[in-house]
């Protein structure tokens, strides 16, 4: 992490902490029956600085938000939830909260990612594990990938196994005809295929 990122992580965690101190946002009003399912409203950028929580995997101001009001399930710009965000910056913690309070495991974003897509993309093992337990491995975006194809073209092969062991098809094509080991294949990556091709045969048996 650069010393810019680190500035910018503790100025939004200021940011974050004098907006829950704010009286105003303690009021009856945002504790009002109903609000939490009013998105629009919720000032703008208190919403921004909600999804910066999730980034930063704070679950005490998350708690904080929530209890406020806050739409948990809220999206932004690009249709990302806090836990979208939370998972894919690695934040088990947070993701554990969220889920626990309700949010959505498995709701997509615009372009019909998932979660547990993001985290198959970055390699988040560990938040992968928590979000296998709610949604189905074999779910496609709007370009017909999924998870499997995700981790594939990024040579997770911990997520990969995950995956497989939890029912997930290997042999699916995406929009453009690939599958999860042609992927692999395209980036050269021939122990990945491999392991694709020996799972996807262990699962035909």
């Amino acid at each position: 992490m650069t010393k810019a990122s680190k500035l910018l992580g503790l100025l939004r965690a200021a940011a974050l902490a004098a907006v829950l101190a704010s009286p105003a946002l303690t009021s009856s009003a945002w504790a009002s029956p109903g609000l939490s399912q009013a998105a629009d409203a919720v000032p703008a950028h208190y919403q921004e600085l909600y999804f910066d929580a999730a980034r930063e995997g704070r679950v005490d101001l998350l708690q904080g938000m929530i209890k406020d009001g806050m739409a948990i399930d809220a999206r932004d710009g690009r249709g990302y939830t806090a836990l979208i965000l939370a998972a894919y910056d690695g934040h088990r913690e947070a993701v554990t909260f969220l889920i626990r309070k309700g949010a959505d495991p498995c709701a997509t974003d615009a372009k019909g990612n998932n979660a547990l897509m993001g985290v198959a993309f970055k390699g988040e093992a560990d938040v992968a594990r928590e979000l296998v337990a709610h949604c189905d491995v074999n779910t496609t975006n709007k370009a017909g990938q999924t998870a499997a194809m995700m981790a594939a073209l990024f040579g997770h092969q911990d997520i990969v196994r995950m995956l497989a062991e939890r029912g997930a098809r290997l042999d699916v094509k995406d929009a453009s005809g690939n599958t999860a080991e042609s992927l692999a294949r395209q980036q050269g990556n021939a122990e990945m295929a491999a392991l694709l091709a020996k799972l996807q045969q262990s699962g035909n048996d």
